[in-house]
């Protein structure tokens, strides 16, 4: 017999691969299961709703993300002005293996779920909007880093942050939109200009 956590680990990784390479309205719940292989039975006793599925796909694919991007973008020992650029490059290496992997680029998982849901599911869009605002956080600090350091001029941090983080998901689109991850690294360095004026 599967054990329980795997079934439900297939149904998580299921629903976000479909969500992500179509949308969350084309995906059902009966497609998630034939998909995943798992009994619809099974999906109720894990989630009462799409929508809590949804939740829990957000929660789970944030924390790696978040992890990754501690871990290999926003090191302390890295100067902060080279974390931005190393985000840019993470966005780009990211869309750019959708592309290969698939024909297209796809754009945020975050933001396609953002413009597909914010006005539809208010649960849904606060936790797409928690996961950004968690996003500027490491931003806002390695730009305090830059300020005390000496790098850039004293600037508001906390709303250069959200900028940043609106300019990437607008280049992320923009990418999505001409099926080119190129775009990033053609637009992308203009968001540093935001911290470097």
């Amino acid at each position: 017999m599967e054990p329980l956590k795997d079934t439900r680990q297939r149904l998580l990784d299921t629903a976000r691969e479909l969500f992500y390479q179509r949308s969350y309205a084309d995906v059902g719940v009966q497609e998630i299961c034939q998909t995943a292989g798992v009994k619809k039975g099974s999906f109720y006793h894990f989630f009462p709703s799409k929508r809590d599925l949804t939740l829990a796909v957000l929660d789970e694919s944030w924390g790696g993300f978040r992890e990754s991007l501690l871990g290999n973008v926003f090191q302390p020992d890295v100067p902060p002005l080279q974390r931005l650029h190393r985000l840019l490059d993470m966005a780009y290496q990211h869309h750019k293996a959708m592309k290969e992997q698939c024909g297209h680029v796809l754009g945020c998982p975050y933001g396609n779920l953002a413009g597909e849901m914010s006005t539809q599911d208010e649960p849904i869009r606060v936790r797409v909007n928690r996961i950004f605002r968690e996003l500027e956080a490491p931003i806002a600090a390695a730009l305090d880093e830059a300020v005390a350091a000496g790098d850039v001029q004293a600037l508001d941090t906390t709303a250069t942050a959200a900028a940043m983080v609106a300019y990437l998901e607008g280049l992320s689109l923009m990418a999505k939109t001409r099926n080119d991850p190129e775009v990033i690294t053609k637009l992308g360095p203009a968001m540093l200009d935001l911290a470097i004026r």
